[in-house]
Parts: C-alpha cells; structure tokens; sequence
C-alpha cells in the first residue's frame, strides 16, 4: 500500500511513514494510491463478528504487511478492551428505521477515542522499532487533545503537546486534558481561537528547526491512520444493519470532514451506501460549498458545539482530492484562491459531491429544541453535536425505509451547559470520572505566536 499527497508534489510514502509523517511536505493531505475493495461475500463474513475482528479484516490492508499479522491483532484487542461497553460501538434504535451509533464509550467520552487509542499505541510500535523518540503536536477544539492525550500518556517514545482555545472549550473537556499528569503530557491554552492553535501547528510542521532533529508527529485527523480506524464503525453498523444486502444512510455531525471522509472512504471500499449526510452548526462552510457553491471562510461563531467550531475543514482536501478526478494541480489551484478571497468549485466536481452528499445547518436554538424533542421521543438525551446530526438526519431522509445512522459523537455530560440550557438537570459524568472536576490541573497559558510555542515545545520535550 502506498500513499500519496493529495498535491501531488511530495514522494509516495508507505503506512509507516506516512503515519509518522502526518502532513505531507508539499502541504497536501496523505491517502492511500488505490483503497482496497471489499466483496459482498467478505463484507457479509464480517458480520456477527466481534469488533475488533472486523478491525482487522478493514485496516489489515491499508498496514500493508508492516505490522505482522499477530502483533496487530494485540494492538487492536488492546486498543478495544478501553472501552466500557462490550460492543464497543453499539447501536441505538430510535424509530423503525433510525438509529444511533454510540461512539462515546472510550476513555474520554467522545469518537476520536476509536482512532487515537489505536494512534497511540501503532506510533509506539514504531518508534521503537526505530529506537526513536517523537514529540506530538496537535490542536483541539475539544475532544481531539483529550483523546490523544489518553491514546499516548502510556507510551515510552512519546511526548504529547495539545493546544487548545483558551476559555473556548467546555470544564469537561478541558480537564479531560489537563488533569493528566503524566511526565510526557503537556497542555497549552492558545489566547485565540482554534483556527490559530491549527495555524500554529501547521507552521510548526513546516519548520521543525527548533526540535533539533527530534520527529514531529500530528494526531489529528490529517493523520491517515485516524481515517483508517474510522472507517471500521461504518462498516461494522452498516453489517448489523443488514449491508452488503441492503443500503443503508449515515448522518454525520461534521467539523474537519475527518469522520465523514472515513464514511465516504467505506463506500469507496464496497459497503452499499445510499446517503451521507453532512450536519453542521452555524459554522457552515461545508453545507455553504454543497448547497451554494460557496467555499469560502467566514468569521468563526462560537456555538453550543464547540468542537464544530472551525472556519477551514482540514479533511475536505481529501474529498477535493477525489472530486476533481485526482487532479493535484486542479486541487492546488482552488486551494491558494480559497486562501485569498471567495472560491467556487468547478461544476463537475460539485455534481459529484451533490451526488454523494447531502447536508443541513443546526444553529443553536435549534440544537437546543432538538436536544428536548429527542429526549421526548425517544428517551435519549443527546449532546449538541448529536443533535445537530439528529435533525440533519430527520430533514435529509430517515424515515424513507432506508436505515439511517445518525452517529451520535460524545457524551452529553461533557457539554452539560448545552444540556442545562435545554431545560435537564444537567447529565452526570460515569463513575471512573465522577470525581474530574475536583482534579488538579495543569496547563500553560501562551500568545498565539509560533515562537512562543514553540520556544516552551523545546525547552519542556523529555
């Protein structure tokens, strides 16, 4: 298996590499040259299966034979065995043909735990196959530092530094992060908004002078690896729904793209998809650019759904990538306008995604409506990025007889101000972290300057 930049201006990598790499050098995204394809026969066998086997059987060959068959097996079983529920991800009926796809049950409450307790744990096995040490960058919006932080704050060969908007993300998720006290774990609270702490990030990756050799390493989701451990949930819900036998339709509360690219990526990969529903919040450039042609960058509006909350949605490219026929040059062209004022795709590559995609926007009061109107019709209490996909899910089609699954992203305790503001009591956090908000803390507060960071990176790495 081979991967290649989505620019077309940086060397083929193996998974290896293009794990350890992260953003390629010519500033593109890293996706696989051909994705494998799976039978209906095959998809079929996997169904009844325990979860991490049908992990296996999907990221076996996007590994490439890098990793051998037994070693990986291990990393994924014990990826898996942190969560809390049998199933890992199990899913939810709500009516005849809605469903939810609780991916909540790992450490930190959230779905990026489903690939960043896996990115840990293969980054580890490399590095130490290397003998090498690596220092983690990434920026979160909410759940993306908290879940690495718990992916990587066992691993020898690591140390992990997280930015995040400071005064900008929930208690909950701020002190998932920064009560982890481990030597190798290192919060940073960027005075500025995501986009910044993601700006800073990228600059770093592009000059990695102040590491003095040491490997930068990227968690978020432009790290291939997070996409591969995605696209296992989707074709794990769509076999117990009856797939490869039936279609089935995926809503999908959206930021940067990284979660909906992987249900995109599995229908590429033979699971019968009919829909994929983008949800947004009032931070729309994804719904913009489908309903109106209209990809551009827009003031960054702070909301219900904080780790929605991005003006620029990093995993699109990948889908570019693919829209515009793999054209690089066509990809880079749209790319450097999006940049400098208002872009618009080409017609043909728009139909495509029009054909593939549908999308809906959830401001707040509306999350706030659909949070109460859930919990009357079904009992469940959702957090507000769940509830935006809950209501993109009822506008775009459940209820056609098609299986829709809405994936429901967190755990309603870690956004207990949305839930509050809806009219509850408030949810309470699981018994392991009953006592979270009593924890000490620690976190450095910086500018949102490159150089700063990037001066407490170096003197603070083990």
């Amino acid at each position: 298996m081979r991967y290649i930049s989505t620019r077309g201006e940086a060397p083929a990598l193996n998974f290896e590499q293009a794990m350890l790499t992260g953003l390629a050098p010519d500033g593109g995204l890293y996706v696989p040259e051909t994705l494998p394809h799976f039978s209906r026969e095959e998809l079929a066998a996997m169904a009844g299966q325990p979860y991490s086997e049908i992990a296996f059987r999907v990221m076996k060959p996007f590994v490439g034979g890098e990793i051998e068959d037994d070693t990986l097996r291990r990393i994924i079983d014990d990826t898996y065995a942190t969560f809390k529920h049998e199933a890992v991800v199990p899913l939810k009926q709500l009516s005849h043909d809605h469903w939810l796809l609780e991916l909540f049950h790992g450490p930190t409450l959230a779905f990026k735990d489903v690939a960043l307790q896996l990115l840990g744990r293969l980054l580890d096995h490399f590095l130490a196959e290397r003998g090498e040490k690596g220092v983690i960058m990434g920026a979160t919006s909410g759940d993306t530092g908290s879940a690495a932080i718990e992916g990587c704050r066992h691993c020898d060969h690591l140390d992990i530094f997280i930015l995040h908007p400071y005064q900008r993300v929930s208690e909950v998720q701020r002190r998932q992060m920064t009560t982890v006290l481990a030597d190798n774990v290192h919060n940073i609270a960027i005075e500025g908004n995501f986009d910044d702490a993601q700006a800073i990030v990228k600059a770093s990756f592009a000059d990695q002078a102040f590491l003095d050799g040491t490997r930068l390493i990227a968690v978020n989701s432009i790290n291939w690896a997070r996409i591969m451990a995605q696209i296992v949930y989707y074709i794990a819900a769509g076999v117990a729904l009856g797939a490869p036998y039936r279609e089935v339709s995926f809503t999908v509360p959206s930021a940067n793209f990284g979660n909906l690219y992987a249900g995109y990526s599995a229908a590429q990969m033979g699971l019968p998809v009919k829909q994929l529903v983008i949800a947004t919040n009032a931070n729309d450039i994804l719904h913009r650019t489908l309903a109106d042609n209209d990809f551009s960058k827009r003031e960054l509006l702070a909301t219900l759904a904080p780790s929605m909350d991005i003006v620029v949605s990093s995993n699109f490219e990948r889908l570019l990538f693919d829209a515009y026929a793999r054209d690089s040059d066509a990809v880079r062209d749209l790319l450097a306008r999006f940049q400098q004022q208002p872009a618009a795709l080409a017609e043909a590559p728009l139909e495509r995604l029009r054909a593939r995609f549908a999308s809906h926007r959830v401001d707040d009061d509306t999350i706030l409506e659909v949070i109460r109107e859930a919990y009357q019709r079904t009992g469940e209490l959702l957090d507000p990025h769940t509830a935006t996909g809950y209501r993109a899910a009822e506008v775009a089609g459940a209820g056609d007889g098609t299986p829709m699954i809405t994936l429901a992203t967190a755990h309603p305790a870690k956004f207990e101000d949305a839930v509050v503001k809806a009219g509850f009591e408030g949810a309470a956090l699981p018994d392991s972290m009953s006592d979270l908000l009593s924890r000490e803390e620690r976190y450095e507060v910086l500018p949102a300057e490159v150089s700063a960071v990037q001066a407490f990176v170096a003197r603070t790495r083990r």
